[in-house]
Order: structure tokens, then sequence, then C-alpha cells
């Protein structure tokens, strides 16, 4: 240690206040006691100051010690004595040099998701792209994008021969193995997309298998948007007359992360997801991250393979939901008196799943979706034929979107029929709900919204698992963030001219006009009112049309000014 201090006599100390400035290390002998080194910047008899030292021990004061700086000193460093202040100083410089240089460094290295492997040559490319499941499958690309990127090992096939049996009998289906099926049946890739529901991010195959952790990523990725998607359109038909914050409500309390162990339980799939654990002792936080990915994955997988009925049956027959539970109740709030019809279909009675599986479109049906679209356009809104609206403004929102879309309808009068109900919802998508929703709330856009974003989520969803096969479901929920963001969502709309179609009440009129948000909220909301109506009418490939080829969602937009 280098210590500095002031040329001093020791027979001239008079006060602490001296003693204190001057900083001195004493080094004591262990066989006297006596300090058997002492370190100045100048030199001073040791004698005098071990008779202060006793002083000092007699009146009982010790001397506060200030450690200014520790330093180590390296064997080359020879020539400068070892408590010298320049050796202190030089070596204070080569410290802060060297802080220098690795934040400097640090600063210029890129983060670890930046660094590229070393690309793989032309012949293990080729032969691992040949062998990749996910380019079996020709007839089905969204299914064989959510296939494992690599064939499936002797250990992931020794836990489907142990597991996959118990699984199928919990979520009710046959026992023998779906193999048998043809190739180009989704059915028959079944147990493979099984096996990668249940392998969430804590199990031992996800975390030591990167082809199994990104396929069950994937698909939990895809069951998100699969399961609010199925659950909004039993809801909507199921509640005819309620908005879209009641049917919010109940979606989520029936699938919220404190229930979903509940329906696990239920299930008997507990064991499947956590062999070793009881998860009624285990932690909230350590149960239900892992159970929610594998519902996910599980909603994901069935709908890939069997189709969007078979999940009303799994979820309500399997899993045991019901959505006349306490739980899934939505909150009392002050409900707006409903004077308007609803469709025959649906008037005093509640369908129950059973109905939503076993309805078949009838063939001549006016509509991909009628019993969707009678639940989603009031059948009072005839009353608004002939307006001003539909005079002025419908004729320009047809000619920009495109509709009519060309039919093949054997009577013509289908063909007028499904146009007349066409301009109609495409005037309720424009209707603002501060026009006439306090005395007719259900003629406003609200309903086609809620709508319209599950199936705009879902269908981006499909559009990025098939665009982007190797990437893992945390990148992909990412990007889908990002590229429906509602901002540019709205923005969309506002570039294609539309929003000037919109039907305000006066007040919010002249308040939309003074403030921007206002306005961006609602162009936000008739877009996907609009991918609402098209699902309703033509069905999922012109809400694919409007995304990406019409809206084009996928466009990298620049600043606003």
């Amino acid at each position: 240690m280098a210590l500095l201090s002031s040329p001093l006599d020791c027979h001239t100390f008079s006060s602490m206040d001296t003693l204190i400035s001057s900083v001195f290390t004493p080094h004591y002998n262990s066989s006297s006691g006596c300090p058997s080194e002492l370190s100045f910047s100048h030199a001073i008899s040791p004698a005098p100051l071990w008779a202060f030292q006793k002083t000092l021990k007699t009146r009982r004061v010790i001397p506060s010690l200030n450690i200014y700086a520790v330093t180590s000193s390296s064997p080359q460093d020879t020539d400068v004595p070892r408590r010298s202040p320049h050796r202190l100083l030089k070596e204070l410089e080569e410290m802060k040099s060297r802080e220098q240089y690795s934040r400097k460094v640090k600063d210029k290295m890129p983060p670890k998701t930046s660094i590229l492997k070393t690309p793989m040559d032309d012949q293990r490319l080729a032969r691992r792209f040949l062998k990749s499941p996910q380019l079996s499958l020709k007839s089905f690309p969204l299914l064989s994008s959510c296939l494992p990127s690599s064939p499936l090992s002797d250990i992931d096939k020794a836990w489907m021969e142990d597991n996959l049996l118990e699984a199928k009998q919990a979520l009710g289906y046959p026992l023998e193995t779906l193999s048998s099926f043809d190739e180009d049946s989704p059915a028959a890739h079944f147990d493979t997309l099984l096996y990668l529901a249940f392998q969430h991010e804590e199990s031992e195959r996800a975390k030591n298998s990167r082809y199994v952790r990104i396929g069950h990523s994937r698909l939990s990725f895809l069951g998100q948007f699969v399961q609010s998607l199925a659950l909004a359109e039993f809801f909507l038909q199921r509640y005819p007359r309620e908005g879209p914050a009641c049917l919010r409500e109940r979606v989520f309390g029936m699938t919220n992360k404190r229930v979903l162990p509940y329906w696990i339980k239920v299930a008997s799939l507990d064991n499947l997801i956590f062999p070793c654990d009881d998860i009624t002792r285990m932690k909230r936080h350590e149960r239900e991250p892992a159970i929610k990915q594998v519902f996910q994955a599980l909603m994901g997988a069935i709908y890939l393979c069997f189709g969007m009925a078979e999940i009303y049956r799994v979820v309500f027959e399997a899993f045991g939901m019901d959505p006349d539970a306490e739980d899934c109740q939505p909150k009392e709030r002050r409900q707006l008196e409903d004077i308007d019809y609803v469709s025959s279909e649906y008037e005093g009675k509640q369908l129950t799943w059973q109905e939503m599986v076993a309805y078949k479109r009838p063939v001549d049906a006016l509509f991909a979706h009628p019993r969707l679209f009678r639940a989603c356009v009031p059948p009072g809104m005839h009353k608004f034929r002939g307006n001003i609206w539909e005079v002025n403004d419908l004729p320009h929102v047809l000619h920009g979107l495109g509709y009519p879309l060309p039919m093949s309808d054997t009577i013509p009068q289908a063909t007028e029929a499904r146009n007349i109900e066409l301009g109609l919802g495409l005037q309720l998508c424009f209707l603002h709900p501060s026009k006439y929703k306090f005395e007719h709330p259900r003629f406003c856009y609200e309903r086609l919204e809620y709508l319209g974003q599950n199936i705009q989520d879902i269908v981006m969803a499909e559009r990025l698992l098939m665009k982007h096969l190797d990437a893992p479901g945390h990148w992909i929920q990412e990007k889908h963030r990002r590229l429906l963001l509602n901002r540019l969502c709205g923005r969309s709309l506002r570039e294609k001219g539309l929003h000037k179609f919109i039907v305000y009440g006066e007040r919010h009129k002249h308040a939309s006009e003074e403030n921007r948000r206002l306005r961006n909220l609602a162009s936000t909301a008739v877009q996907q009112a609009l991918h609402g109506l098209a699902y309703t009418v033509y069905g999922k490939p012109e809400v694919r049309r409007l995304m990406f080829e019409y809206f084009d969602l996928e466009q990298v937009m620049p600043k606003s000014p």
C-alpha cells in the first residue's frame, strides 16, 4: 500500500486533528509489540513515534486509518519501490485503461442473437431439408409447417409408446395408432403432434432436443388463436344479444391460467405433464405456465388434424368445461335495453355445443357461415335500406374492396339476396357505436369487430408459420404482435381512404375531428369489422385477400409525419 503524509516531527503534535491528518501504517512485531516497519514519504526517526504511540495507548485514542487504494504488485516491477506513490498512480492509470478497453469491446460486440452460425455446406443442407418431416406433405402446408424439423428419435418413440394411449383415452380418441391412415390424411400425423403438445419447456425432451422444443412452441402459438376463435364463434351464437365485453369475460372465465389446471385434472392429463409431481401441491408459478402451453398446443394439434368442430367436443366433453358455470359469467353491469329482433333460430333458446358440431351448412346457403352472419348482423338492419349512406357511400366502398365477388349460383335470386345482405353488413361495419347504440345496442360494428379480431389473428398466425419453418414460437409471436399493431391496422384503412365513410354521432364526430387517437381507434375497429364480415360471407380465403393483397399488412410501414 502506498501511503502519503507531510513531513512532520512527532514532538510537534499538539492535537488529534494533526494526528489524523498524518496517515501512516505501523507493522507490529509479535515478540516485542513495537512497530517494526514504518513507511513515510520523508525520513523520520521511529523512536519518537513509538513514544507517541505509547501516549496514545494511555489515552485510549485510536487514530482512524483511511484506506485510499489497494493495489497488487507484479513481480516484474522491481525497479519501483513497493510503497511508492508513483507506483500507485501508475497502477491507477493501468486500471482505468483496462476499464475503458473492456467498455469499448462490450459496446462493439453484437448481442448473441445476432451472431450467425457457420453456414452448412450444400450437401448437409440438402440432406437436412430432404429428411425434414416439414416437407413431407404438399397438400397441407400448414400442417407440415407444424411438424418437427427433424425425424423423431428412439427416445421420442419410446415416450409415445408409453403415454400416447393414456392421452388418447383421456381425449376420447381410438386407442389404435392413427398412422394406418393414408399419408395424405391429416389424421395420420396426429400421434406426432400429440407427442409435441405434451413436451412443454420444462420437460426433459424439450430441454435436450431443439426440434422438440421448437415444435411444441409453434403448436402452442397456433393453439392460442384457435382456442380464441372457437370460443368466440360459440358465444356469439349462444348469446346473440350480448356485447363483446361480456363475451370476452366468458371466454376468459373458461380459459384463464388459474382454472386450466382444474380442467387438466378433470381430463386426467396432469400425470403426462408432470410425471413426478402432484399439481395440487405445486406452486402456481410452477404449474400454470406449463399447463397453459400444453392446453394451447393440444388445441393446435386437434385443429390441424380434425378441424374446428372437434375443438368443441374436446373442450366441452373431454375437459368438461361448462359455459353456465358461475366463474364463466360476466360481471354485472348496466345493460342497454335491446328491443330489436334476433334471427328466428336464436329466438328463445341457447345453442349448445352439440348443435354447433352437428350443424351442416346447406348447399344453397348464401354465406360461408350463415349462422354466424345472422348472429352478427341483426335482421333489423333492413330498415336502413335506401338511406343516404347506401346511395352515396356504399358504391365507393364496394368499388374499393372489389365487392361483390363473382359467385357461381344456380339461382339468380340468390346472388341478388347475397348482395343486399352484403350491403347491409358493410353499412353495419361503418356504423360507429356513438350513432345508434344507446337506442339499438346491436346497430354498430362491435360484434363484427370482435369476430374480426380473432379471425385476423389466426390468419396471420397461419401465414407466419408457413413462411418461417425454423422459427420458434416466441419469435413468431413477437412478429405477429408487431404486424397487427392497432395503429398499423387503422393506418392501412386510412391509406385506402375508407375512413371517410364512417358514420359517427354528432357529438363524437366533432371530438374525433380534434382528437387523432379517437380517429385511429375507429378506423382500426372498422378494418377488423370488415375482416369479420368477409369471413362470414365469403370465408377465410377472402380474409387472406383483404389482409395480404388489399390492405397489405405485411409491408414495412414508414413513420407517419
